[in-house]
């Protein structure tokens, strides 16, 4: 038990040391002078453009295609006729009327 608590002290110690001198050392680095690249002059006067090649001649008259063979021709079918389906009965538009009962007549109070 003694020793694990004494390593784990010289971890911690050692984790420390080494976080203060990390420290010091982003100091020193932001403590430095910037030193920037130089710049490259840029030229005044863009060099000239290339010469542009001359394209060839394109023919003025097609080629012939050739004819297309003749097809054979395909024979004439027949669909079978379709098959009757029964008639869907129609749905009747009129609400029907259903027979209301009268209430039954109230007592009269003398």
């Amino acid at each position: 038990m003694g020793s694990s608590n004494l390593f784990i002290l010289a971890l911690f110690v050692a984790l420390s040391l080494s976080n203060i001198e990390v420290g010091l050392a982003a100091r020193k680095l932001q403590q430095l002078p910037i030193n920037l690249p130089q710049m490259p002059s840029l030229p005044t006067t863009l060099p000239p453009f290339p010469a542009i090649p001359n394209l060839p001649t394109l023919p003025t008259t097609q080629p012939s295609l050739p004819s297309l063979p003749n097809l054979p021709t395909a024979p004439k079918l027949t669909l079978p006729p379709l098959p009757s389906f029964p008639s869907i009965p129609t749905i009747p538009t009129t609400m029907p009327s259903f027979p209301f009962l009268s209430p039954p007549p109230a007592p009269s109070s003398p």
